[in-house]
């Protein structure tokens, strides 16, 4: 292709980049080794065997006023996923053990400078780790020698979520075996498809229930309950993703013992979806909400089908966390 059909195909880039009003400020990728500013420019070859056999993984951290949130938990995470994926020799690295603390540095420093490179203060990042490009078959072993790393800004006015709270439906679309739901890896067909599903029905998101009839999750957040006896219940993370956010909220809700006596403890636990129905308030919890409740559940409502304190308390705790907490690292920006 010559110079001149180069140019007209960026030009078509750009111009449909600029229409689509979308505000993606800086891209990292180890395939041009580098950040990337033009979003013409911000583009994954066709041969990554994440395109089209969807082996790789991906996680996730907030910007909060200049600051990644919980970016070490998130990315603890992704190397975990990627070693289940079998992504086992990190791009930087070809000679050390996926999960190294060396790798982890690394991919820090790189979401840190593309962040700052960014200059977006709000907002959020998600990153990805594949099998790479290589050719069109289904083993990787055709694969570039080392994984492929993206990443990506994405800037967001986002707001601590204390409206009147949604709707929930139960979803019929099956959940993911626990192999892949424990997994952050990049098949979200079910989670699309769920999130569809509750939209089809007036609804903000739906819940996932077990074979055996225990609340799972929903399509890209956890469920938190507060039961009759004020016990605050998050399911176990053992067939679902373990939530950064909602591990920290675990962590952080005992404060409020004091203040809004939650006399049944905080659980990570087991609860069927009977015990779940009769419980007094429930929210969606997930790192861009923190904290939404749910004020309705299958057309019934949830307690007395208000926001209740509890779930506008976690969320307090949660954002304020976000904004002061101990688990931010400042961008040093330009």
């Amino acid at each position: 292709m010559g110079v001149d059909a180069c140019m007209q195909v960026l030009e078509k880039l750009q111009e449909k980049c600029s229409s689509n009003n979308r505000s993606y400020p800086a891209m990292y990728s180890s395939i041009v080794g580098g950040i990337i500013l033009d979003p013409a420019m911000m583009v994954i070859p066709m041969d990554d065997h994440m395109v089209h056999r969807g082996h790789g993984v991906f996680d996730t951290a907030m910007i909060m006023d200049g600051c990644l949130y919980e970016l070490d938990a998130h990315l603890d995470r992704f190397l975990r996923s990627a070693a289940t994926a079998r992504i086992i020799h990190p791009p930087f690295f070809p000679n050390s053990s996926s999960g190294s603390e060396q790798e982890k540095e690394k991919l820090r420093s790189i979401l840190v400078q593309m962040t700052a490179a960014s200059g977006c203060r709000k907002g959020s990042i998600r990153y990805w780790l594949s099998s790479g490009p290589g050719d069109f078959l289904l083993s990787s072993s055709g694969c570039s020698p080392t994984p492929a790393f993206y990443a990506v800004v994405i800037a967001s006015d986002y707001e601590q979520c204390r409206d009147e709270g949604v709707k929930a439906v139960t979803t019929s679309v099956p959940m993911k075996p626990p192999l892949f739901a424990t997994t952050k890896n990049v098949n979200y067909l079910p989670n699309v498809l769920s999130i569809m599903d509750a939209e089809d029905r007036g609804a903000f998101a739906s819940v996932w229930v077990d074979e055996q009839g225990f609340v799972a999750e929903g399509p890209m957040v956890n469920v938190a309950f507060l039961t009759p006896h004020r016990e605050l219940v998050l399911p176990v993370f053992d067939n679902i993703l373990a939530g950064c956010t909602a591990k920290r909220m675990l962590a952080l809700a005992p404060k409020l013992d004091g203040v809004l006596q939650l006399t049944g403890g905080v659980s990570n636990r087991k609860i069927t979806v009977h015990e779940a129905r009769r419980c007094v308030e429930m929210a969606f919890v997930g790192s861009g909400l923190p904290v939404l409740p749910i004020v309705e559940w299958d057309g019934q409502p949830v307690g007395d089908g208000k926001v209740g304190p509890v779930m506008l308390a976690l969320s307090d705790l949660l954002w304020e966390d976000m904004k002061s907490g101990p688990h931010r690292i400042p961008v040093p920006y330009y």
